[in-house]
């Protein structure tokens, strides 16, 4: 071989392999994308909901005002008294006149209109509808005012200490504030019902409540837009107002996994969407959720000595669930802590154990155990047939 074909294969191989090399590079970099969380709204919040873990926060106990997402909260309460029989989804809702006056986002409500609550709910949850929203505060609490005051409770029950509500809507007022972190505690709540992904799952209905109200129908369309262009998206609510900005409550799940991302006083809508997204992404790209035990799962029977009954069945009291980051091989146990019998009486709900997961010999998360119905004290009676029965099964 002489020396210039030689020197050609020299230069053809290093070419060659530093090509792959190059290659393989570029290849690693795209199988680890980098996320840039530069966020230019006023607050954002990143949260997984079954654990309750945040994993992103800016801003995040700022008071802001909500706008419509103020409505996750009228829907919640809506949702909680059907759940509980108080109200159901085909009462018919007489449209007051303050109700139709109100404006903005709207189902073109007349006064005297008479409209099945589900359509109202539907209103609200797709259409970010004000004179449905006022509708359905006065059918379930007599007036805007009272069911106002309900919000409010509800919003110290669920810990949420830095939100004043003024109305059911989130039109502007200036007493009328939230915070992302409140925001994520009560969207976490109302992800407890699935009827809302039902809803929030319509994009448009061209023809909604068609005979049902005087202007004849109304062109529905979902304002959220995650709903379409993101397709892990399942919910939750937008909101904008000029004082407010642009806001939204954006839920996702992906292969068993759920993110939570809270965007609030975004610039404009383009920027409130990319950024909700981009949180998102950020959580399916570095945590996993990793479920360990179901609410209300059973775990046991436990007798119960001088019980109206002689045995209960006993249930986790919350969802118990890990988040890892990605690659972490985390190695855990879970004990269950349980007395071997327990004594009447025990009112409904009682805690009578509870499970905990330990890793590395500290403890990470510990749930209750609770039994699944009150247990009465037994009756001299009952007691004294036991009795009996016992005797005559041992006498055999």
């Amino acid at each position: 071989m002489n020396i210039r074909r030689f020197s050609y294969i020299c230069c053809f191989c290093t070419i060659f392999f530093a090509f792959i090399y190059v290659f393989s590079s570029a290849s690693i970099t795209q199988a680890a994308p980098v996320f840039d969380l530069q966020i230019q709204s006023k607050a954002a919040l990143l949260m997984e909901p079954q654990t309750g873990k945040i994993i992103y926060a800016h801003n995040a106990d700022e008071k802001i005002y909500p706008a419509s997402i103020t409505k996750i909260m009228t829907l919640l309460l809506a949702l909680e008294d059907l759940n509980i029989g108080d109200i159901e989804l085909k009462d018919k809702v007489s449209i007051s006149a303050k109700a139709s006056s109100l404006g903005g986002s709207e189902l073109f409500l007349s006064n005297g209109d008479v409209v099945d609550l589900e359509s109202l709910l539907i209103g609200v949850a797709v259409g970010s509808a004000n004179d449905a929203a006022v509708a359905i505060a006065e059918h379930i609490a007599g007036s805007e005012e009272a069911f106002v005051e309900r919000m409010n409770k509800r919003a110290a029950e669920l810990g949420m200490k830095n939100t004043h509500f003024v109305n059911c809507t989130g039109l502007h007022a200036e007493q009328h504030s939230t915070t992302a972190e409140d925001i994520a505690l009560v969207s976490t709540e109302i992800l407890k019902f699935p009827q809302l992904f039902c809803w929030n799952k319509i994009w448009m209905d061209e023809n909604f409540l068609e005979g049902k109200i005087k202007s004849g129908k109304v062109y529905l369309s979902n304002t959220n837009r995650l709903i379409f262009d993101y397709r892990y998206c399942d919910g939750l609510k937008t909101g904008f107002t000029r004082e407010a900005g642009y806001n939204i409550s954006a839920t996702a799940q992906k292969k068993g996994t759920r993110f939570l991302a809270i965007v609030l006083n975004a610039p404009s809508s383009e920027i409130r969407y990319q950024e909700a997204v981009d949180l998102l992404e950020f959580g399916f790209a570095n945590y996993e959720y990793l479920p360990l035990a179901a609410e209300k799962e059973k775990v046991a029977r436990l007798p119960v000595e001088k019980g109206s009954i002689t045995a209960v069945d006993i249930l986790v009291g919350e969802n118990l669930s890990l988040l890892l980051e990605k690659g972490d091989e985390l190695q855990y146990s879970t004990e269950t802590f349980l007395p071997q019998r327990l004594e009447a009486p025990l009112p409904a709900g009682s805690k009578v154990g509870e499970i905990t997961v330990v890793a590395g010999g500290k403890t990470l998360k510990k749930v209750d155990l609770r039994i699944a119905e009150g247990v009465q004290k037994a009756s001299l009676p009952l007691l004294l047939s036991r009795y009996f029965k016992m005797w005559l099964k041992f006498g055999r």
